[in-house]
């Protein structure tokens, strides 16, 4: 009867030893994995950073031809109706 409680003992200890084995792999995993989401996320929002910068500089590229144009067109302003200048 002794012998079959110290090996239950042992076995328990084996479990034991295991499961701390499984958890501590289990959270390098994870750890790994969050580090891993971490930089995906890191990049996507420098990506959308950047394009964020390209669609404002092609915003004020688009501002600038149509300032452009109006200029050409209108160059020396709109006259009024009664003859003073719009613009």
């Amino acid at each position: 009867m002794e012998e079959l409680e110290e090996e239950l003992v042992e076995l328990e200890e084996e479990l034991k030893e295991e499961l701390e084995e499984e958890e501590e792999e289990l959270e390098d995993e994870l750890k790994q994995e969050l580090e891993e989401l971490e930089e995906e996320l890191e990049e996507l929002e420098e990506e959308e950073e950047n394009e964020e910068e390209e669609l404002e500089e092609e915003l004020e590229e688009k501002d600038k031809e149509f300032e452009g144009k109006l200029e050409k067109n209108f160059g020396g302003g709109i006259r009024g109706v009664g003859g003073g200048e719009i613009g």
